[in-house]
């Protein structure tokens, strides 16, 4: 057996009311704290009224887009004078994105572009970060057990990382009932989002046995709940979608991802759509073409992912991509050209996916024109 790491959170609570331990759990990290939430506070309120009653002094701000540069330079502005103990994040992805680089930034006195990865220097982080607590609204990013926030740049036209092993939660509290009636758009591109990091690590060159006893069995799990949410809203769906998005996450940070993520992480930089619909319109293309170059354990391993989706949408294991690809599209996931991508920048969308981490990853080598073909399929 080859040697692994694991990488994961301090602590993690998963469960149906385990958010409203928060307050009692947060406080021993310090008096002061910064809380980010999504463009509304109306979902962190809770939190904020508990802790003021217990004397806790917080600072809230908001993300209400995927983070940019400039939205991080400017929170970090807003923040620093507060001197926060620690920084919590109660949202989506990009929420938890945003404070996951708060966290790692407020104590440090070099300029975010010294850390950030493809278009910055990507050097290591001189001061340890601060604590930081997840509490995630949606099933999908996993980014309450991830150890990098992503942070687009539109004037590069990239999203990239800032990465630190150290960045990982302290306190990560997955309460699926904060999921519950999440709207069908963000089910279903966020869902997707979660199926594709649990795929893509089972599959991933970087594949380890911590990471395939999670994955594994995750696949199936991810696929017939979000079939499920995609009928009715159903509270025993809501919790496995949570459960699958997390283990997503885990599986990431120690598996790696692959061309899915490595294509998305630069289309993202170029449209304003959603990171998770951005996987769902690739992940089938993706898929296809892996199989197709595919031998030995890799095509076993893919097999296995066709049958999973057979068995869930229907249709016969060979032609599983096809049936994910219609599935996902009649349950009203746009293409990507819908989704603000057009023909004319495919060729410098693949040329540059194959510089990113994800990318490297893949089970099998792609090159740029293998690249192209699956954003075609994907539009």
């Amino acid at each position: 057996m080859p040697p692994f790491a694991i990488a994961m959170p301090q602590r993690i609570l998963f469960g149906r009311g385990e958010a409203q331990k928060a307050p009692s759990l947060i406080p021993p990290f310090g008096k002061r704290g910064l809380i980010i939430h999504g463009a509304s506070a109306t979902r962190a309120q809770w939190l904020l009224d508990a802790l003021a009653a217990q004397g806790i002094e917080t600072l809230a701000l908001p993300c209400a887009t995927e983070p940019t540069l400039a939205i991080l330079e400017t929170t970090l502005a807003q923040a620093r004078p507060f001197q926060p103990d620690w920084v919590a994040a109660i949202g989506g992805g990009a929420a938890l994105d945003l404070g996951k680089a708060l966290a790692a930034l407020l104590p440090a006195t070099t300029h975010p572009l010294d850390h950030l990865e493809v278009v910055g220097k990507g050097l290591p982080l001189q001061t340890p970060p601060l604590p930081f607590i997840a509490l995630p609204t949606t099933a999908g990013t996993g980014a309450e057990a991830t150890k990098n926030a992503v942070i687009g740049l539109p004037d590069h036209g990239r999203k990239v990382s800032l990465r630190d092993d150290r960045m990982l939660a302290r306190l990560a509290i997955v309460d699926p009932a904060l999921t519950d009636h999440t709207p069908r758009a963000t089910t279903l591109a966020s869902g997707l989002d979660a199926i594709t990091q649990v795929i893509e690590p089972y599959v991933s060159s970087k594949a380890t046995p911590f990471t395939d006893a999670l994955t594994a069995p995750a696949i199936p799990q991810g696929l017939h709940a979000l079939e499920r949410l995609m009928e009715t809203e159903d509270p025993q769906a809501r919790d496995a979608l949570a459960h699958v998005s997390l283990t997503g996450g885990i599986a990431l940070a120690n598996a790696g991802l692959g061309a899915v993520h490595g294509l998305a992480g630069v289309i993202g930089g170029l449209t304003p759509a959603p990171h998770g619909a951005i996987c769902g319109a690739l992940l089938a293309p993706i898929l296809r073409l892996n199989r197709a170059k595919a031998t030995g354990e890799t095509a076993r391993r893919l097999d296995e992912v066709f049958q999973h989706i057979a068995q869930s949408l229907g249709g016969a294991a060979d032609r599983a991509p096809e049936t994910l690809a219609a599935w996902a599209r009649s349950a009203g996931l746009p293409g990507l050209t819908e989704q603000g991508l057009p023909a004319s920048l495919h060729a410098e969308t693949a040329k540059a996916a194959l510089s990113s981490s994800s990318t490297k990853g893949n089970p099998v080598p792609l090159g740029v024109a293998d690249l192209q073909q699956a954003l075609r399929q994907a539009s």
